[in-house]
């Protein structure tokens, strides 16, 4: 028995267009879309009456799956801050390479990223800053200098 690879990070939204626009800018592709609910995804996920709309998308290479979920029912209990920082226990950002970090930053703000701290040179090996995009979600972005 061995763990054979991550298959997708699973991000809840409340605005699934908008968040799929985001990752579409940041340069992601739709793998699929649906709309999920019945016995079957009450059984997985623990929930009864479970509704929800998800777009499955990935990096261009196909190395890496996200998975972005509107949940239409129940009502979700929320008692975590959207906007809580790096330093908060918890899945808190997705780190991701790109190439002209500069050029990333700006397509992500013009679809309302803000930029977290500054663009720093670590090391002389790469140029990274943190951005939050919607619904609080971080991306870590890194270029390879």
């Amino acid at each position: 028995m061995k763990l054979k690879r991550i298959d997708h990070i699973g991000i809840v939204v409340k605005d699934l267009a908008a968040a799929k626009d985001f990752f579409l800018a940041l340069g992601m592709e739709v793998m699929g879309e649906r709309e999920m609910e019945g016995a079957l995804v009450d059984g997985v996920i623990g929930l009864k009456g479970a509704r929800s709309s998800m777009v499955m998308m990935e990096t261009p290479e196909g190395d890496a799956n996200i998975e972005l979920i509107q949940f239409h029912a129940p009502e979700a209990d929320e008692d975590g801050s959207p906007r809580a920082e790096l330093n908060v226990p918890g899945i808190r950002h997705l780190a991701l390479l790109v190439e002209d970090l500069e050029g990333m930053v700006a397509k992500l703000k013009a679809k309302g990223g803000e930029l977290i701290g500054e663009l720093v040179n670590y090391e002389g090996t790469y140029k990274l800053c943190c951005l939050r995009g919607p619904e609080g979600i971080i991306l870590e972005l890194a270029e390879e200098l």
